[in-house]
């Protein structure tokens, strides 16, 4: 095919002349794009990136121009690295129906290879009887089994058992993706080939006029989807206006699916309005609606990253959300809140600054926070409507505590909630180890009764004796070391406002070890 392309010089030049130079790339102007910001340009740059993608050629945007995009129901796919440069995007959510799409895809060009060769797996299975054309990223099903089976406004009956993990050629299980579930059985099984060349997206400044639904779980798409492995995304920014007192929720302005190895840096996003609807028990819940959402993935990274909207702000719902995914980094940035809904397993949170809604976990491995300051309402939230489960290890270094950004609280620093009543599918974890190696708590502005801070929450109140019975028992922490505690009421920490619970905990306060070593060697001399 021939197709009629930009140099970096201006010349227009046909992909099918020998003398075409290196430095050739496609302009959403050549099919049409007016970038004036009034005429609708999707269809140009719809075409546009079909052409780029069969040429192989990188595209980019007009500096300057500004592209309107309207009530289109296709999806422009992104396979060659793009430029957005200095342009505008205006996305027009206003009469935009819930069956939407997304507005960009950066897709792969290789294709999903089914597996049907294996009929089982195990968990922690090291190697699997099977070769591939190439390193892939693995997604497995078996929706005979219901995992994160969700308590309370938003119950539901769960999700099919999922994993996610990165296969080499021969078949080894990469060791940093370890398969967390048995499976006896094995409804779908999928290798997503990875990447080998780094896609790189640049540039962009986007914004969505909201949409004007009503306040349903109807969600909206209406971003960029990304589920090619190995992808930069480097310098876009979104803005949000138009909200209005009812809306649909979004699953995210970025959302990040089947692949792995992605850097999203140097950008800016903005939290969502906060609406209000009637969930699943009858009561009115409180509808997440995102703008940055990572689904089945592995190694993702979030790195010198802000948004528009302050990160205290109540009345704006917490920008990340993310299900199912392995070795997630926030790196430097300034978000409302880091949350794992259906588990994640490793995640860092490190040089980075939480708001309102904090720190939001649930799920297995290693959590690191490491100089970092969180402003939520407790340090560290293990999700009570998923079982309040971490199975692995957090450890918190060279931190800054600020229970609900100053106002008057009483700081927890490892929160949750956990009946034993309910079967959500899997047995939960308490943390098997909890490591304080540097956390400064700023719990000045307290209640009067305030009695210090406390490690963990009450977790359950009615768990006070030893008669009580929980049906599906939580596994509870070994041992919590402090290496590094600074409490700016003066007030000592406690284990628990139920203690009961926690009675059984070892508490190794390395501080107090040293200081008597001090005192003994001091005696000596």
């Amino acid at each position: 095919m021939s197709v009629a392309v930009l140099t970096a010089n201006g010349n227009t030049v046909n992909t099918e002349s020998e003398n075409v130079v290196a430095d050739r790339f496609i302009l959403y102007s050549e099919y049409g794009a007016v970038g004036d910001g009034v005429a609708d340009d999707f269809d140009a740059i719809v075409a546009a990136h079909s052409a780029a993608n069969e040429a192989g050629l990188p595209v980019k945007a007009c500096a300057g121009a500004t592209y309107y995009i309207g009530n289109a129901r296709q999806t422009a796919i992104i396979q060659t690295s793009t430029d957005w440069n200095d342009a505008k995007f205006i996305i027009d959510d206003s009469s935009v129906e819930p069956d939407n799409f997304h507005v960009f895809h950066i897709a792969s060009k290789l294709s999903p290879i089914p597996i049907t060769a294996i009929t089982s797996l195990k968990k922690g299975q090291e190697k699997l009887d099977i070769t591939l054309p190439q390193d892939a990223f693995i997604e497995v099903n078996d929706n005979t089994i219901r995992r994160y089976i969700r308590y309370g406004g938003n119950q539901n009956r769960g999700a099919i058992q999922t994993d996610v993990f990165l296969l080499d050629q021969v078949g080894n299980v990469d060791s940093s993706t370890p398969i967390i579930w048995d499976f006896d059985a094995i409804t779908s099984m999928t290798a997503y080939p990875i990447d080998s060349e780094p896609l790189t997206i640049r540039g962009g400044h986007f914004t969505t006029i909201a949409n004007q639904a009503e306040s349903r779980y109807t969600y909206y798409n209406r971003g960029i989807e990304i589920t090619r492995s190995n992808v930069v995304v480097d310098g876009i920014s979104h803005t949000i206006t138009g909200e209005l007192e009812h809306g649909a929720p979004y699953r995210g302005f970025l959302r990040i699916s089947a692949c792995t190895h992605i850097l999203i840096q140097n950008s800016l996003f903005s939290g969502r309005k906060t609406y209000v609807t009637i969930g699943a028990a009858g009561s009115p819940v409180s509808m997440g609606s995102y703008d940055l959402s990572v689904h089945k993935a592995n190694h993702v990274t979030f790195k010198n990253c802000t948004q528009t909207n302050c990160i205290h702000d109540t009345n704006y719902w917490g920008i990340f959300a993310s299900n199912h995914s392995k070795n997630l980094t926030f790196d430097n940035v300034e978000f409302s809140r880091f949350d794992a809904h259906m588990g994640v397993m490793n995640a860092t949170i490190k040089n980075s600054s939480l708001g309102h809604q904090g720190i939001n976990l649930i799920g297995r491995g290693v959590f690191l926070l490491e100089n970092s300051q969180v402003n939520g309402n407790t340090l560290i939230n293990l999700r009570s409507d998923y079982g309040s489960t971490w199975e692995g290890d957090i450890i918190i270094r060279n931190s800054h505590f600020f229970p609900r950004n100053g106002l008057v609280a009483d700081a927890v620093l490892i929160g949750g909630g956990y009946s034993g009543q309910h079967d959500f599918g899997y047995t939960c974890y308490l943390p098997r180890r909890i490591v304080i190696d540097g956390l400064v708590v700023d719990d000045r502005n307290h209640s009067t009764d305030y009695q210090g801070p406390a490690i963990f929450a009450a977790f359950n109140r009615n768990h006070t004796h030893e008669e009580y019975r929980e049906l599906f028992p939580q596994v509870m922490t070994q041992e919590v070391i402090i290496r590094g505690l600074t409490i700016k009421s003066g007030k000592p920490y406690r284990i628990s406002n139920n203690p009961f619970m926690f009675r059984n905990v070892r508490i190794a306060d390395e501080r107090i070890s040293d200081l008597r070593k001090s005192s003994l060697h001091e005696i000596s001399l």
